[in-house]
């Protein structure tokens, strides 16, 4: 998969497949030009997003972390391994943990709030639909989900298995109570 700059992602797979171990020793040269997320043993390659999309991150970094404090932490970008398979991980556009502080190269559902992703038009399904499903499966209670085209956000809590909204945006702006009061406002 080529990256905007045209250069190319090119790694040989580990003897028996790719696992979580495996994609965090990649050269930190390929992790620092690109996503590298884990699926099923499958890599996900994309380049990294936009500068407005990175804008927006630290925007809603600042806008959670107060709210979080102290019980939870809002981390940005943060590997995720999902399940005890060794073949999934992610890397959210945030993450709230439940363990702030905590120190290493990754966290697990377990030690996570909320993970928040981003749309763009190039992960606008895979956000929507993908990532939202493997979310719910790790059971992660909430899912905050933001379309900056739209000036939308939604927060979704898991019930029985699944997301149900939680709280959406009005006029660009998210109020939450739960799962820690915040004001997200998506317009500036």
């Amino acid at each position: 998969m080529a990256t905007p700059t045209g250069l190319e992602f090119r790694v040989t797979a580990p003897p028996g497949g790719w696992t979580v171990e495996s994609v965090l020793e990649l050269p930190d040269e390929e992790r620092a030009r690109n996503v590298v997320e884990l699926v099923d043993g499958v890599l996900h390659v994309s380049p990294l997003a936009r500068l407005e999309h990175q804008r927006l991150v630290g925007r809603l970094w600042g806008r959670l972390s107060p709210g979080a404090a102290p019980r939870f932490e809002v981390l940005p970008g943060a590997n995720l391994v999902l399940g005890n398979r060794n073949d999934r991980l992610l890397i959210p556009d945030l993450v709230v943990t439940t363990v702030p502080g905590l120190e290493g190269v990754s966290l697990t559902e377990k030690q996570v709030l909320l993970v928040a992703e981003i749309e763009s038009p190039s992960t606008r399904v895979q956000d929507r639909i993908f990532k939202k499903a493997l979310y719910a499966e790790a059971l992660i209670p909430y899912y905050l989900l933001v379309d900056p085209e739209q000036d939308a956000a939604t927060v979704y809590a898991l019930s029985d298995g699944d997301y149900l909204p939680h709280a959406k945006s009005e006029g660009g702006v998210l109020t939450l109570a739960e799962p820690f009061p915040a004001e997200l406002d998506l317009r500036a």
